[in-house]
């Protein structure tokens, strides 16, 4: 066979496939002359999980077909050894090198099967892909690539991009059956998706991503839909939404403690003259139980005012483990929320004292 036998005959299987993978044939076709226009009467065959292959039947009986090499292979039926041989050792070529190999096939009205050869289809891994999936495992995250493609293409294209694990040939049942299993582990499973066969499993998932490019089926499976259509945006919004739980931990935890601590403060001055054992108590030295009262009360609107701009801004997220987050925010809010109100009823109570029938 020759190379412009093959791109014609991949060019018309993918004449009617919307995919990027479609269309990148069809391009490729075009660039060398070879156009791809859906013949007259022909008839799509569309693209399956099921059977993971696509075509068109033309009308005068032709068939072609493009798609995984066992699905085609086992469409083709019986073919020379030979042949048969060339094409295993050249998707295996294409597999190892991280290229997603699609066999191209013709059969004749008479019923004869040639098989054409290869589409050596590229994944390109996006720069810095690597670096992004190190940033969701320093989060706690373990990221899982479901594809396709056979296991060899998938170990490949997993060891570029960098994620932990990988799903191969997976049908959208074998997608719902991993998130499904995760959940029963007690893990929470976000899922990014574009496809019409990624839906059910972007419903089932605690978080759904659908992408912007992506099918109607999975922008109405997912909870979000992601315009610039990065499956690494899980990342900020995994950290906005921790930003937010810590923010809002950090805050409960400061009020709490401050709270504890200012009441702690100037109850003993408060109750001195009626309990005399509570001056004892009185470690900051409070001036009276008037200067003591109206101290806190000034504090407390100070307080609320500085709290403003951090409810704003909220706590910058670090990646770390969820204890040691808690640890730190336990450590700068729950201690701080002590420690700051006694030193700044203190020095409120200096100048309060100042002031005459106080």
């Amino acid at each position: 066979m020759t190379e412009a036998e093959l791109m014609e005959a991949a060019a018309l299987s993918s004449a009617a496939d919307s995919t990027p993978e479609g269309r990148s044939i069809v391009d490729l076709a075009a660039e060398a002359g070879i156009g791809a226009g859906l013949p007259v009467g022909a008839v799509e065959v569309p693209f399956t999980a099921q059977t993971r292959m696509s075509g068109l039947d033309l009308t005068d009986g032709t068939e072609v077909r493009k798609g995984a090499a066992a699905a085609v292979l086992a469409w083709a039926g019986a073919a020379d050894p030979a042949v048969t041989a060339a094409i295993d050792a050249t998707v295996a070529e294409v597999s190892d090198q991280g290229g997603t190999p699609l066999v191209v096939a013709r059969r004749a009205p008479g019923g004869a099967v040639d098989l054409l050869g290869v589409v050596h289809l590229k994944d390109v891994v996006k720069d810095g892909m690597s670096a992004r999936f190190a940033q969701l495992r320093e989060m706690g995250i373990r990221t899982v690539m479901i594809t396709g493609d056979n296991p060899r293409t998938a170990k490949a294209i997993a060891a570029e991009a960098g994620v932990d694990d990988f799903l191969a040939e997976a049908t959208p049942e074998d997608k719902l059956a991993l998130i499904r299993k995760e959940q029963e582990g007690g893990n929470l499973v976000a899922m990014t998706g574009d496809g019409t066969n990624d839906a059910p499993a972007l419903a089932q998932a605690d978080v759904g991503v659908a992408m912007n490019t992506g099918t109607t089926a999975a922008k109405e499976a997912g909870n979000m839909v992601d315009l610039d259509s990065d499956p690494t945006k899980l990342i900020d919004v995994v950290r906005i939404g921790k930003q937010l739980l810590i923010t809002r931990g950090a805050l409960t935890t400061f009020s709490i403690a401050n709270d504890v601590a200012k009441y702690f403060a100037i109850i003993p001055v408060m109750f001195q003259l009626a309990f005399p054992g509570l001056a004892a108590l009185n470690v900051m030295g409070l001036h009276s139980p008037s200067s003591a009262i109206l101290s806190a009360v000034v504090f407390n609107a100070l307080v609320i005012v500085a709290l403003i701009p951090l409810s704003l801004r909220g706590v910058k997220y670090r990646a770390a483990s969820a204890s040691s987050i808690l640890g730190r925010n336990l450590l700068l809010y729950g201690v701080g929320g002590v420690v700051v109100p006694f030193i700044g009823i203190k020095l409120i109570d200096l100048v309060v004292g100042l002031i005459p029938g106080f």
